[in-house]
Parts: C-alpha cells; sequence; structure tokens
C-alpha cells in the first residue's frame, strides 16, 4: 500500500476495514469492542492504544509490513523487523530456501520477494531462460515481466493467454491483500503486452485438467513442457522480510516432461 503520512490511524481503520468488505459492526464483533468505540477510533475522536491498533490489524488481517505503518500512524513504534535475507538473524532461513531451491532440480523454482522480484534461483530455472533478453535479467529481476513479456518467455508459451490471465488474476488477489499500488500497476502492464502471434494462433489443448490447476505450456527446442506450481510461505513469521518471502514450485505435469527435464538436467 502507498502510504500518506497525512494519514491518521482512523484512516488507515477505516481503509482496510473497507477493502476486507468489513461492517464497523462486522470489525467491532470480531474485535469483541462496541460499534460507538470503533467508530471513535475511525473518526479521531479516541486515540488507540498500541495493543488496540494491533488488535484490529490482526482481525484486519494485515500484512506485518501494513501492521507496523498502522502502529506509526497511531504514534507508536514498529514491532516487526525487517531484515535483509543476508542478516545474520535470518540466516536458517536463507539456508532453507537455498536447501529446498537445490533439492527441487531438476525442476524449476525460485524465490520472489512480494513484488515478485527474483531473489534466487535453482539451475534448472536458469537452463529454461537461458535465451531472453539478457536485459531482462538485469536485478532486480521480475519474474511475471519476465514470463509475459515479448522479448522474454511469451513467444515460447504456447497457452500465453491462458497463463497470463492466471497470473493476472493471483495479482488481482495479492492487491485485494495487501493493497500494494505497484502490483496494482503491474496488472496494467502485464495486460498491455501483446500476445505472440503464434500462441494467437494455436488452438486450445482439449486437455484441462478437469479444471483444478492452469498448467504452464513452455516450449523448448522441440519438446513442449507441460508444468504446474506451488507456493511454499513461511508459517510463523515475525520479520517482514520473512512475511512475504515465497517460494514458486514447478513440478511436471506428464511423465513426458518429467524425462524432459531430467535430460536437461544431464546436459
Amino acid at each position: 500500500m502507498t502510504t500518506n503520512s497525512t494519514k491518521t490511524v482512523g484512516d488507515h481503520i477505516r481503509e482496510w476495514r473497507t477493502r476486507r468488505r468489513m461492517s464497523q459492526l462486522d470489525l467491532a464483533l470480531e474485535a469483541d469492542i462496541s460499534t460507538r468505540h470503533l467508530s471513535f477510533l475511525e473518526t479521531g475522536r479516541s486515540q488507540p492504544s498500541r495493543e488496540m491498533v494491533q488488535l484490529l490489524a490482526e482481525k484486519l488481517e494485515l500484512p506485518l509490513r501494513e501492521r507496523n505503518v498502522m502502529l506509526v500512524s497511531a504514534g507508536y513504534a514498529p514491532v516487526y523487523s525487517e531484515k535483509s535475507l543476508d542478516d545474520p538473524a535470518l540466516q536458517a532461513a536463507r539456508q532453507a530456501v537455498d536447501l529446498v531451491l537445490k533439492g527441487h532440480d531438476p525442476y524449476p523454482a525460485l524465490a520472489i520477494d512480494r513484488r515478485w522480484s527474483l531473489i534466487a534461483a535453482n539451475d534448472a530455472l536458469f537452463r529454461l531462460v537461458g535465451d531472453v533478453d539478457p536485459a531482462l535479467l538485469k536485478p532486480p529481476v521480475n519474474v511475471l515481466r519476465l514470463s509475459v513479456h515479448p522479448a522474454g518467455l511469451a513467444r515460447r508459451i504456447v497457452n500465453f493467454t491462458e497463463w497470463r490471465n492466471h497470473l493476472i488474476a493471483r495479482l488481482r488477489h495479492q492487491v485485494d491483500v495487501t493493497g500494494d499500488e505497484y502490483l496494482s500497476n503491474l496488472i496494467d502492464e502485464l495486460r498491455a503486452y501483446p500476445t505472440p502471434d503464434k500462441a494467437a494462433r494455436r488452438p486450445a489443448n482439449p486437455q484441462d485438467y478437469a479444471g483444478v490447476l492452469v498448467p504452464l505450456r513452455l516450449m523448448t527446442g522441440d519438446e513442449t513442457l507441460t508444468l504446474f506450481s506451488t507456493t511454499t510461505v513461511f508459517g510463523t513469521p515475525v520479520d517482514v522480510t520473512l512475511s512475504e518471502l515465497a517460494i514458486e514450485a514447478f513440478f511436471p505435469a506428464d511423465s513426458e516432461t518429467a524425462a524432459a527435464l531430467r535430460r536437461l538436467g544431464e546436459c
């Protein structure tokens, strides 16, 4: 969310309550307070305690970053740290990420931050993106831009329209949860990229995996890899960086793709 130093804590409470589609009564019941007291907090007639700010942030399911913003707007110090993954305090977490990525080889996997910037990836991932425009691989690498940019993987994605729509749907959900204006703008950017001619001419694949997942069909050489992804996050983070870190791991959706990825890993 784009923060504004002129916003009061009441502004933040009301904005997030509206975003979560909750009435004052809904939130008051969740927090076990009166609607009158909540109304006074939103209008500034009452000043919330630190504990009340944290309680409302929890009931509104705010990301840790935004909980800090709300605390600061109420005049309190932020509670949640934001350390670099290189910080010694996060060494164990970084080792866990690297272990998962390495262990997933020969299947591609990558770690990303809240804005889909690449943090780390395994060798299998780099083997699949080796022919993209080098400019797209200059840090910070946005993996969504890399995926659907005309100079990225777009020309090799067989089901380009389906895959882009899937990514945009995920982004919309993320914007609803986080309120991040950067991600909202990224949606517009992804939608503006043209559909590759080859992708536009390809017929739809009759195998739809019963509607339970959206595969990524990626051309590599003379083969088409069919992959699906899973997302792994830290379960109980109290650090902003860890709370926003995710691992995207791709798995083969058929035996042919599994065999092809194993062959690529042996090269």
